[in-house]
């Protein structure tokens, strides 16, 4: 199957987690961020149990611990990104907080083709890639950035006129724009390390089931820490299965359905891939105003429309290619 069918399905399925994060974020609960890192971490490490027989790995554990310490790295990122990403969603808009922090795509392409040519690959990867592609992908990146930018002003301005009338919300609507900031600081490190980690030909070339592997370990231990948290500060076990719980256990198991497409697409093309599955912020936009009622402005509809139109390319280029 095609790199782009991959990407395309983790869009999807990413976008559609935002908009279950969004709606298991309380914003008068300030532990909401950790019961959503509980609930992924519970699903990702079911996941890896089942697939670890079929990785590279197996039930080796000196080759599981060797490989587990090569991808700690692209781990930490990922890991304290979300978490950071979870509690911004508790006082910004998920049509603000998935662009500015998935601009993290563009800037870890960026990263990436750094690292390559630093590595002697540089030559090699521009001539892999046709017009079309870097273009596509060009239109993904500026439109992403774009929209990371033209959300931050809708934010700043919305601060600007509520402050006044004294709503939490927006007293504290300008310091939590560091969320999304933060987000896409350390998911830029964890996708770039992927690219590099995963790719076959230029980078380490570590298999796409260990590599699933690896980070749903990782975050299930992540999730038993942020649970011994909960139980320290509520004084009482955090019930993953309670009713209102639900949304985060829905968006659990989309971010991992997204995680299992996303990896096999960096794998294969990681330049391509990292800005295409970044650009699921414009499906958390899209879902955000049909399902939260977030008014979109037609800047932001610009924007959208630019990463759609880098993504037609990037499909127009994949069928020429095939």
């Amino acid at each position: 199957m095609s790199w782009l069918i991959f990407a395309l399905i983790c869009l999807f399925g990413w976008g559609l987690a935002d908009l279950f994060y969004k709606a298991g974020s309380d914003e008068k609960e300030s532990n909401t961020h950790l019961k959503i890192a509980v609930w992924v971490g519970f699903v990702m490490g079911i996941t890896a149990i089942i697939l670890l027989p079929f990785s590279e790995s197996g039930l080796n554990g000196e080759s599981l611990i060797k490989n587990a310490i090569a991808y700690l790295p692209a781990s930490i990122g990922y890991i304290v990104s979300m978490i950071i990403g979870y509690a911004g969603l508790r006082y910004l808009e998920l049509s603000i907080v998935s662009p500015v922090q998935n601009a993290s795509g563009a800037f870890s392409v960026i990263a990436m083709a750094a690292w390559f040519t630093i590595n002697g690959a540089g030559g090699s990867i521009i001539e892999e890639y046709s017009g079309l592609e870097i273009f596509g992908t060009l239109f993904i990146v500026v439109g992403m950035i774009a929209l990371a930018i033209v959300e931050q002003k809708i934010s700043n301005a919305e601060v600007s006129a509520h402050e006044a009338k004294g709503l939490e919300k927006f007293k504290t609507g300008a310091l939590a724009l560091i969320f999304p900031i933060l987000y896409c600081v350390f998911d830029t490190l964890g996708t770039a390390a992927d690219g590099i980690i995963l790719d076959e030909e230029f980078g380490l070339g570590l298999g796409e089931i260990d590599v699933l592997v690896l980070y749903g370990l990782t975050f299930f231990l992540a999730g038993i820490v942020c649970y011994i948290v909960l139980l320290i500060k509520e004084k009482k076990p955090y019930n993953l299965f309670e009713r209102s719980q639900m949304p985060k256990a829905a968006a659990a198991v989309c971010e991992q359905f997204g995680q299992i497409f996303y990896v096999f697409a960096m794998a294969k093309e990681p330049l391509l891939a990292a800005p295409m599955v970044a650009s699921y912020c414009i499906v958390s936009a899209i879902l955000a105003r049909i399902f939260l009622k977030e008014k979109l402005k037609a800047s932001q509809y610009a924007c959208i429309a630019a990463v759609i139109v880098g993504i037609v390319m990037l499909g127009i280029a994949d069928g020429i290619n095939a």
